[in-house]
């Protein structure tokens, strides 16, 4: 009931500003954009002050450390939020009487996959700035698709179920990162890498589950 509670004032808040004018949804790209930008420079000040091997690595492999941060920020905040709508929040339940379920939607669910549009944007133009270098031509096939599929469900309200089904498979992102950090810190021997490489052959096992 208090989960539900906040939700209901979220999603009003999102209907009379973020949401309101035509152009708005565009607000929470632009806010996506805005918070990789945040969570690179953050990645960079504090692994500088904060990690030893971070000073000695090449000029890309720091970019790619950055960048690996922002995309594990937003695989966390995008598998809790798919989780949420999917699994805990009403929106795609048989007791609303909104229509089919292809066509549910709401104002937090649109916002999401706005930030989440915002991020793809983002993690694009950096594999395209530092081609190939941080993903070849696989990487920009994925990243179009996922933008083009993210940007239809948020402007039309469709299909917004599947694609959130779809995007609960970032969370194995988070483990994948952590593997590369790992081996670029020197630990490919450790206990921590063996226990990663456990944990996300049994997170890909979940997630076929899921969607299947």
């Amino acid at each position: 009931m208090v989960i539900q509670s906040y939700q209901d004032q979220a999603e009003q808040l999102l209907k009379e500003y973020a949401l309101a004018e035509p152009a708005m949804p565009y607000i929470p790209i632009i806010g996506g954009i805005f918070a990789c930008k945040m969570v690179y420079d953050l990645t960079q000040f504090v692994s500088s002050t904060h990690f030893k091997c971070y000073s000695s690595l090449s000029k890309l492999q720091r970019t790619e450390w950055n960048n690996r941060a922002m995309s594990t920020v937003h695989a966390i905040f995008i598998t809790v939020m798919s989780l949420y709508l999917v699994f805990w929040s009403d929106l795609y339940s048989d007791d609303q009487l909104a229509g089919p379920v292809t066509f549910k939607s709401s104002p937090l669910s649109t916002f999401v996959l706005g930030v989440s549009v915002g991020y793809f944007l983002t993690d694009i133009a950096m594999i395209f700035w530092f081609y190939p270098d941080l993903g070849g031509l696989e990487y920009v096939v994925h990243h179009l698709l996922s933008i083009v599929s993210l940007a239809y469900a948020m402007l039309t309200g469709e299909a917004q179920l599947y694609t959130y089904m779809v995007l609960i498979s970032e969370t194995t992102t988070p483990g994948i990162n952590l593997r590369w950090y790992l081996d670029i810190a020197g630990m490919k021997r450790s206990r921590a890498y063996i226990i990663n490489g456990v944990g996300i052959f049994f997170s890909w096992l979940v997630n076929d589950d899921n969607i299947n």
